[in-house]
C-alpha cells in the first residue's frame, strides 16, 4: 500500500518530463533543419559576395602583413640603389596671368610613380586601389617647387589623391593641386611680347645621390594641357615643353625637373585702350593747321586739349604694368605722340607770334593805303604892291561874256579843282602763313612714316622669348 502511494506520484511525474524532453528536441531539430536549408539558398544565390568577402580578408592580411614592421620614414632601396621618381602633368586649367605680379596660376593632376620592394605582394589582382589615408603610412616623395609662390592642395570633398600599389611593390600617386609660380617677364616689346613661364620641382632634401627625378614618357608628351583650360584673356598659349637639369648646392646636386608654357599677347585690347585714342588724338591735333591763324581761341583749345588727352592716356597705359625701369613699346608710341601734339602746339605758337609782329591786318591803314591823296584847293590872294608905281597907264578894252562872272572885289578867291571819287576799300585778310602749309605736310608724312616702321618693326619680328637660368642657392 505504501509502495503504490509512494511510486504512483514518481511514475507520473517522469512520464510528464519525458514527453516534455521530447517536445523540446523536436524543436531543436526543425530549427537546425531551417537554418541549414537557408544557407544552403544563400550560398546558391550570392557566391560574388562571398569570394569578394574572401578578397576583402585576403587583402586586408597582406596589407596588414605588408606595413607590419615597415618604416615610412626610410626611402626604398637605402643604402643600395637610388630612388627613381617619374612624373608627368596634366594642366585641367591654366591661367589668369599677372602682368603685375608677374606670377600665373595652374591647376594641374601632378603624377609620380616610384618602386618600393618593401610593399610586393602576391594575390588574386595585380593592382590594389587603395584609399588617400594609406598614403601616411608609407613613404612619399618629398616634392616641392622651387619657383611656387603658393600652392593649394584640394581636399573638398575628401583629399583629391588617388593611390595604386602592384603586385611589383611600384605606386602611383596623383594629386590635384593648384599652384602659383613666379613668371619672370621681359617687357620691352609690350603689348608685342611673348613670355616663357617655368615650372620647377624636385625633391627638397634627397640630392641626386639618393633621389633622381624623371619623366614618365618623352618630355614634350609628359606635360599636357587641355584644351578646354587653355583659353585666357590676354594671351595665346602656343605650347609647352618639358626638360630637366642639375643645380649644384652647398649641400649637393640636386635633379631639377622644368615645364615651360609658351605665352604670346593679344594685343586686340590695348589696341582699342590705348593705340587708336592716341592716333586720333595726334589727327585731331594736327587739323589746327587749317584753321585761320587769327583764330587764337580755337587753336588754342586744340593743342591743349590733345596734350592733356595724352598725358591722361600716358598715365592710364602705365597702370596695368609692374613698375620697370625700362621703355616698351607702347611707351616708345606714347612718347612719340605726345612729341607730335606737343610740337602741333609749339607751331601755333610760333605762328601766332609772327602774325601779331608783321602780318597782322590793320583796317585803318589798309583804307587809309588805298584812298588817293587830295589835292588842297588853290588860294588867289590880292595884295596891293606898294613897291612898284606904273609911269604910263593903259586903258584895256575887254568886252564881257556872260559865261564869264566878274571877278568880285573882294581880299580872296578859291579855285575849286574836279574831284575824283576814291574806290571802296575792300577788307582783306592775312595769306596762309608758310609754317602751316609746311605743317600740313610734313607732320603728317612723318606721323605715317612713323606708324609704317613701328608695326612693321614689332608684327613682322619673331617674338623673343627669354628663358630664365636656374642659379645655384
Amino acid at each position: 500500500m505504501l509502495t503504490e502511494l509512494f511510486f504512483f506520484p514518481l511514475c507520473s511525474s517522469v512520464c510528464r518530463r519525458g514527453r516534455s524532453s521530447i517536445l523540446l528536441q523536436g524543436m531543436r531539430l526543425c530549427f537546425t533543419f531551417c537554418f541549414c536549408v537557408s544557407s544552403s539558398f544563400s550560398q546558391e544565390i550570392t557566391p560574388k559576395e562571398a569570394e569578394l568577402n574572401d578578397n576583402i580578408t585576403i587583402f586586408t592580411r597582406i596589407l596588414d602583413g605588408l606595413l607590419d614592421g615597415y618604416d615610412n620614414r626610410l626611402r626604398p632601396g637605402l643604402g643600395e640603389k637610388v630612388t627613381e621618381i617619374k612624373t608627368n602633368i596634366f594642366v585641367t586649367s591654366f591661367g589668369p596671368v599677372s602682368d603685375t605680379e608677374m606670377e600665373y596660376t595652374i591647376d594641374v593632376f601632378f603624377r609620380q610613380s616610384w618602386k618600393d620592394e618593401r610593399l610586393c605582394f602576391k594575390g588574386p589582382m595585380e593592382m590594389l586601389a587603395l584609399n588617400n589615408l594609406l598614403a601616411s603610412n608609407i613613404w612619399t616623395p618629398d616634392t616641392f617647387f622651387l619657383n611656387g609662390k603658393k600652392s593649394i592642395a584640394h581636399n573638398m570633398t575628401t583629399p583629391n589623391k588617388l593611390l595604386r600599389l602592384k603586385d611589383d611593390g611600384t605606386l602611383l600617386y596623383t594629386m590635384r593641386l593648384t599652384i602659383s609660380a613666379e613668371c619672370p617677364m621681359q617687357l620691352e616689346d609690350f603689348p608685342m611680347d611673348a613670355h616663357a613661364c617655368p615650372l620647377k620641382f624636385g625633391s627638397y632634401a634627397y640630392p641626386v645621390s639618393e633621389v633622381v627625378y624623371r619623366w614618365t614618357e618623352k618630355a614634350a608628351d609628359s606635360v599636357v594641357v587641355a584644351e578646354e583650360g587653355s583659353r585666357l584673356n590676354q594671351y595665346h598659349l602656343i605650347g609647352q615643353d618639358a626638360g630637366t637639369e642639375d643645380i649644384y648646392t652647398s649641400r649637393g646636386q640636386y635633379t631639377v625637373m622644368m615645364a615651360h608654357f609658351y605665352l604670346k599677347r593679344k594685343i586686340g585690347y590695348f589696341v582699342i585702350q590705348t593705340y587708336m585714342p592716341c592716333f586720333m588724338t595726334v589727327i585731331l591735333s594736327q587739323v589746327s593747321f587749317w584753321l585761320n591763324r587769327e583764330s587764337v581761341p580755337a587753336r588754342t583749345v586744340f593743342g591743349v586739349t590733345t596734350v592733356l588727352t595724352m598725358t591722361t592716356l600716358s598715365i592710364s597705359a602705365r597702370n596695368s604694368l609692374p613698375k620697370v625701369a625700362y621703355a616698351t613699346a607702347m611707351d616708345w608710341f606714347i612718347a612719340v605722340c605726345y612729341a607730335f601734339v606737343f610740337s602741333a602746339l609749339i607751331e601755333f605758337a610760333t605762328v601766332n607770334y609772327f602774325t601779331k609782329r608783321s602780318w597782322a591786318w590793320d583796317g585803318k591803314k589798309a583804307m587809309e593805303a588805298q584812298m588817293p591823296k587830295k589835292k588842297d584847293p588853290l588860294t588867289l590872294s590880292k595884295k596891293p604892291n606898294n613897291n612898284c608905281s606904273a609911269g604910263v597907264n593903259y586903258t584895256t578894252n575887254l568886252t564881257k561874256d556872260a559865261s564869264i562872272s566878274t571877278i568880285s572885289n573882294s581880299t580872296a578867291v578859291q579855285l575849286k579843282l574836279p574831284e575824283t571819287k576814291a574806290p571802296d576799300p575792300k577788307k582783306t585778310y592775312n595769306s596762309v602763313s608758310k609754317i602751316d602749309k609746311m605743317a600740313r605736310i610734313v607732320f603728317p608724312v612723318l606721323f605715317g612714316t612713323f606708324n609704317l616702321v613701328y608695326w612693321a618693326t614689332y608684327l613682322n619680328r619673331e617674338p623673343v622669348i627669354s628663358r630664365d637660368q636656374q642659379r645655384s642657392p
